[in-house]
């Protein structure tokens, strides 16, 4: 297997939706604790990453397996049959990378308690059903909400507790701060579904998977892509009104402009082959721009 294929299989363009939800934990933890265990949160990033792209070939591996003979899908459009890759190969790879990152977890909930232990097998639970299982989140009308709150919120909340565990308070307070912080990617992130299935909605429908696209229809599934945008924006906001966010955060709207301009893209017309890419070019720019103004923040 090539690394140019490896890296398709594991969807590495994708790895924003992990990677600023973990930074934004970080920076969250440093303004509101003042408090940043490098060496755990490290750990919990590499187990993070390698359970990613764990459940990244997984989902490549169901795909496979479920696509029907309507089309050429299996042979064409995935990775593992389209590179003819060994089946035994590809399985083998997921269950030892989601082993390597299981064990790391582990390990840190032996540090830090067993709250990690708790939100850990939450999140495996979601990335193994994810795709997975006779009805798979992904083919359900579920799927947005749980690859949203999952990596949006998840990351974070879990970045935000190991660099506070010894007084991290479980309160509305609390978790509804993180809440909020966070929900910028939450929102992202699922839009980045939504887009995929809005995409997708046809071709789904063939593999008989029934999509929140698929109940509420093309023309309201986009006005809900729109909408999500909005109150990403909106949450910017609100985090610095309360305090909860640097001043310097609001800079982020220096992407305002772009983000428009890939709405109205999209808005124009919906495939995965030219205008799927404007849902992962606002993840990629708002979650970054996010990331990089509270950083400046906390240095100013």
């Amino acid at each position: 297997m090539s690394l140019s294929v490896f890296l398709e299989l594991v969807e590495f363009k994708a790895k924003t939706a992990s990677v600023f939800p973990f930074f934004i934990g970080l920076c969250y933890s440093w303004y509101n604790y003042q408090s940043v265990h490098l060496f755990y949160v490290f750990l919990y990033f590499v187990a993070m990453f390698i359970f990613n792209m764990a459940v990244d070939i997984l989902d490549n591996y169901n795909d496979y397996h479920h696509a029907t003979d309507v089309h050429d899908y299996k042979e064409k459009t995935n990775i593992i049959g389209r590179e003819n890759l060994s089946l035994k190969l590809v399985f083998r790879l997921m269950v030892g990378m989601i082993l390597v990152s299981a064990l790391i977890g582990i390990g840190l909930s032996f540090v830090v308690g067993w709250p990690l232990l708790v939100m850990g097998i939450y999140c495996y639970l979601v990335g193994i059903f994810y795709s997975s299982g006779p009805r798979p989140l992904s083919s359900l009308p579920l799927g947005e909400f749980f690859s949203g709150f999952t990596m949006g919120f998840m990351i974070s909340l879990i970045c935000v507790y190991l660099n506070t565990y010894e007084s991290f308070q479980w309160t509305f307070e609390t978790v509804g701060g993180i809440i909020l912080i966070s929900l910028p990617n939450t929102l992202w992130i699922a839009n980045l579904m939504l887009a995929n299935n809005i995409c997708d909605v046809e071709e789904d429908e063939k593999n008989q998977r029934y999509t929140l696209v698929h109940y509420l229809g093309k023309p309201r599934s986009i006005k809900l892509f729109v909408l999500f945008n909005v109150l990403a924006l909106l949450s910017l906001v609100l985090a610095v009104v309360l305090k909860l966010a640097p001043i310097w955060m609001l800079a982020s709207f220096i992407i305002l402009p772009i983000v428009l301009k890939q709405i109205r893209l999209f808005l124009k017309k919906q495939e995965k082959q030219t205008t799927f890419i404007c849902a992962i070019r606002i993840l990629a720019l708002g979650a970054f721009a996010q990331v990089f103004s509270f950083l400046i923040g906390i240095i100013l």
